[in-house]
């Protein structure tokens, strides 16, 4: 094979392997846009009790692109890159879409059912934590070392803020109140996506 080729095919490959980085992107981008509209376009958009009991069902989620401010939404988007660093590779594009789905949904459907006291919420911390679950998960096998830490800290993160509330300075960080619950209910919904994954490419391994 001419060097050309090879180079071609190289070229080719990874781009192929970085295209979780476009699902990634896909997301940044529109978290910014929707911050561009400040107070009107978290309004649009957020968890609002409320309002969902009026039928705006898409805020189940669409919260979980909208922040309080620049501070919350630049947190956010650091933690994505950063989570995005260590188990972004670990699944396809199609594969994160459904991850994303499953963890917001059982993260607002958590907030609707288990805590009715809750009228409003807004952030991507419990969809990050679903995201640093379902990697850890998939990861296991072939990082097992780096994905055992991994989901070990987000496990013990979730303890301490059961017990203690949450991690000292995140509030002022935000630049609002942390709803723990919501960490809690996005990594279960990470779990779940990742045991549902798990299992298809068991079947398929098996046929």
């Amino acid at each position: 094979m001419g060097l050309l080729k090879r180079s071609e095919q190289g070229l080719i490959s990874r781009l192929k392997a970085a295209t979780y980085w476009h699902f990634a992107g896909f997301l940044i981008i529109t978290s910014f846009l929707v911050g561009a509209f400040g107070d009107q376009g978290r309004d649009w958009f957020k968890y609002d009790r409320l309002a969902i009991e009026a039928g705006e069902y898409w805020r189940f989620l669409t919260a979980h692109i909208v922040h309080l401010g620049k501070s919350h939404l630049n947190l956010n988007m650091l933690g994505f890159v950063l989570t995005w660093l260590l188990v972004g590779r670990n699944y396809s594009v199609p594969e994160w879409i459904f991850v994303t789905f499953t963890a917001v949904l059982i993260q607002s459907l958590g907030l609707w059912f288990l805590d009715t006291n809750m009228l409003w919420y807004v952030g991507m911390s419990g969809l990050l934590h679903g995201y640093m679950i379902a990697g850890a998960a998939k990861g296991f096998k072939t990082l097992r070392t780096e994905s055992t830490v991994l989901a070990g800290l987000v496990v013990l993160k979730l303890i301490y803020e059961q017990f203690s509330g949450p991690l000292p300075g995140s509030e002022s960080t935000s630049g609002g109140s942390v709803v723990v619950n919501a960490h809690l209910y996005g990594a279960l919904g990470g779990a779940l996506a990742a045991l549902v994954l798990w299992r298809r490419d068991d079947m398929r391994a098996s046929i």
